[in-house]
């Protein structure tokens, strides 16, 4: 096989379709679009969104997010995370130094994932049931 011999396969390759070269081209008179209508003429708009006329979805929807400054407070933290943390209490502060949570974090959630196998004392952060019933298995407390 050589270069030369290449060739796409048979249907790869369409030719192109020529407009307007006469009736027997089956593409003559109307062009393939249709007899009349906004989409027949000349110039009609065909950008992206367009609905006739009518105020687009684009525009009739407002144009700003919603950032909640409640969740940029919030932090969560999973129980093998504590177990990496060398202090006998942990409290916001230690999670912070720790970089486990966030420097803006106020409230600091605890979740069961993983496993704790060393007494602990929680002072201030809320474990969900399953971290709390965890964290007292192993021999630790939770202060509020």
């Amino acid at each position: 096989m050589k270069l030369n011999d290449l060739r796409p396969s048979a249907g790869a390759r369409r030719p192109r379709k020529r407009v307007g070269r006469g009736e027997s081209s089956g593409m003559g008179k109307t062009c393939g679009r249709g007899q009349k209508g906004q989409k027949s003429r000349s110039g009609a708009p065909s950008f992206i969104g367009f609905e006739g006329g009518q105020m687009p979805i684009q525009r009739r929807l407002p144009k700003f997010g919603f950032k909640s400054r409640v969740g940029r407070t919030r932090d969560e933290v999973r129980l093998d995370d504590l177990a990496l943390v060398d202090a006998e209490v942990i409290d916001l502060d230690v999670l912070k130094a720790a970089k486990l949570v966030q420097q803006q974090a106020r409230r600091v959630k605890v979740l069961l994932s993983g496993e704790l196998n060393k007494a602990i004392t929680l002072k201030g952060l809320f474990p969900t049931k399953g971290a709390r019933a965890a964290i007292e298995a192993a021999g630790g407390r939770i202060e509020e």
